[in-house]
């Protein structure tokens, strides 16, 4: 695979005569040493690690910026970290590549003035309409000193993690399996946001194509006896909700699939949609040439409700073990699979997933609980993380298992880890704290199995969402905060108050006291959708970054301003009001593949 690659630029003084040969080593080690920083930290979200490329020749003039340009071309670098002690000639070293995302590190010396070239170059990405990152330590270092400091390594990082994020998505697609559910609004695929903000085509499969291949058997027959007997052995049933009931005829006669059939029949529905998004080489082998090939997705969605739902088992099942980093051949990378086909939802699960390298956890953004409904309503008041009140996140069964927080960190701790970290002992825990719960004939005629537990962990996640503005385009907004495990007596009472056969996980928002996090029930308030994802750890920053190389707004974040990295021309939007400013600078630049 030919994997998006930083390409690492040295760039230095281009007087010869005891200035350019007195910088040689110093800048070229800057360069190893942001490759050794970036390719010990940072993976693909395949697990491979990251890769950067260098060029061959320090960077003093306009032919070796070219030289430079013409090594990246053949590598695919989609960014570029520019690197120097010293003074340098801006305009003529810089990255002049539209396509590329840009950085540049001036080392903070007091010998050379790094920071000179820095604010140079800056100003002439400016000039050009070129948005540029600019890295410069808060402390003096010296001229030997060839350690990278912990704020510019922070910055370095979340500027190659980002850019790789952007990379990985370039030229994928988004599968749409069907249509819109229910009129929701972000069933509604935008096929011109996800081609002009993402570089990500979007295509769609009827779900008819899943009974085609059901009904003449386009799968691989060894896989589906391995996957079905994984199933029979880890997916225990729950809770039958339709147990004891006299259906109205309609929904008994709407029953197709017989219930005793319905893991035989979603078994192959997930084997066939993974096949639809990426292929599968053992169907060319059988002759089918065609639907080998796949959708080169990166990721997708499922319509379900209700025309397939209606009749068929649903896709629960399906949605939930895609997310998860694990299936029946052992640990995997997760994929970015929406619920009803929130396609808007599934951009939220691509972009969190991407930056945080977990699972992505989907959900309806249900209700909020102040400590005094809790209270009224239980009999007690919530105390730690959840005094302030609570945001109850529940989906039908579809999201990640990892989602549990049943597996375990170096402390015992529950977690979710990438998934070249998952162990067996971690699958083993996320399949024995869930279980699965017969589909409710009522919501989900055709029946299936939903999978149902509840996130036992405290642990640091964001939620996040991206919504389409009339007039602006997407939005990105986002909550840092964490799960929590309520004490019984809350958790039986009020979970039951809604569909007690689905994951549960209640989530409390970091507060800052104004605007939108003055209080849980503002984040609730300025939730943007019905729906939300959830990824492990506080990445808000992350995400702040990668939104910024792609030009979408941020209208809702609680990330302290200390955190916040994007490009140096924004501050020329205005430097009060950050929020307005990055309005401004992406609506001004416009998305990233206009």
């Amino acid at each position: 695979m030919n994997y998006p690659k930083i390409g690492i630029r040295p760039v230095i003084d281009g007087r010869w005569g005891g200035v350019r040969e007195s910088l040689e080593k110093q800048t070229m080690g800057m360069a190893h040493s942001a490759k050794e920083l970036i390719e010990s930290n940072l993976c693909y979200p395949d697990g491979t690690p990251v890769q950067c490329v260098i060029s061959s020749t320090t960077i003093g003039g306009g032919a070796e910026a070219a030289k430079c340009a013409a090594e990246f071309e053949s590598e695919n670098v989609v960014a570029t970290l520019s690197v120097t002690p010293c003074w340098c000639y801006g305009s003529e070293t810089f990255d002049m590549n539209p396509n590329t995302i840009k950085a540049v590190w001036g080392f903070n010396g007091t010998e050379r003035p790094g920071a000179v070239y820095l604010a140079a170059v800056m100003a002439a990405y400016a000039q050009k309409g070129m948005p540029a990152f600019s890295i410069y330590g808060k402390d003096v270092q010296d001229m030997t000193d060839t350690t990278i400091p912990a704020d510019v390594a922070e910055k370095i990082l979340r500027f190659a993690k980002g850019s790789v994020t952007v990379g990985w998505m370039r030229n994928k697609s988004y599968v749409n399996l069907g249509g819109i559910a229910m009129g929701i609004a972000g069933s509604y695929c935008n096929a011109e946001m996800f081609q002009k903000y993402l570089g990500i085509r979007a295509e769609w499969v009827d779900m008819s194509e899943i009974i085609r291949r059901i009904t003449l058997e386009i799968y691989d027959h060894d896989e589906y006896e391995k996957a079905f007997k994984w199933v029979k052995d880890n997916c225990k049933e729950g809770f039958d909700k339709n147990a004891g009931k006299d259906f109205p005829e309609i929904i008994k006669k709407s029953k197709v699939v017989p219930a005793d059939k319905d893991w035989e029949f979603i078994t192959k529905m997930t084997l066939i949609v993974r096949d639809i998004l990426f292929g599968n080489s053992k169907l060319d082998e059988m002759g089918w040439h065609e639907e080998a090939l796949g959708k080169n997705a990166v990721a997708g969605g499922f319509q379900g409700q209700r025309n397939w739902t209606d009749w068929l088992p649903n896709a629960d099942f399906t949605e939930a073990i895609m997310a998860s980093s694990f299936d029946w051949n052992g640990k995997k990378a997760p994929t970015p699979f929406a619920t009803e086909n929130d396609t808007l939802n599934g951009v939220a699960m691509l972009l969190g997933s991407l930056i945080s390298d977990s699972a992505p956890c989907f959900h309806d953004v249900r209700t909020y609980w102040s400590p005094e409904a809790c209270e009224r309503v239980t009999g007690v008041k919530p105390t730690g993380k959840a005094a302030n009140g609570f945001i109850h996140l529940i989906n039908s069964g579809a999201t990640a298992l990892d989602g549990s927080g049943a597996s375990k960190n170096a402390n015992g701790e529950g977690c979710m880890k990438p998934f070249w970290e998952m162990t067996d002992a971690d699958i083993k825990a996320c399949l024995d704290a869930t279980d699965w719960c017969r589909a409710d004939y009522e919501y989900f005629r055709g029946g299936g199995f939903s999978s149902h537990f509840r996130c036992s962990a405290e642990m640091p996640v964001t939620m996040l969402r991206v919504n389409i503005i009339d007039g602006i385009g997407p939005v990105l907004q986002l909550a840092e905060g964490y799960t929590v495990d309520l004490p019984d007596e809350i958790h039986n009472t009020i979970d039951k108050r809604t569909d007690p056969t689905w994951p549960t996980t209640w989530f409390v928002p970091t507060l800052t006291g104004e605007g939108a996090f003055k209080d849980v029930y503002s984040v609730m308030a300025n939730w943007g959708a019905n729906h939300g994802v959830t990824v492990y750890g506080h990445v808000g920053a992350d995400l702040i970054t990668l939104a910024s190389m792609l030009r979408i707004p941020v209208n809702m974040h609680n990330v302290d301003s200390s955190r916040i990295f994007r490009p140096h021309s924004w501050s020329g939007f205005g430097t009060e009001d950050a929020q307005s400013a990055d309005y401004r600078a992406c609506a001004e630049y416009g998305p990233l593949y206009k």
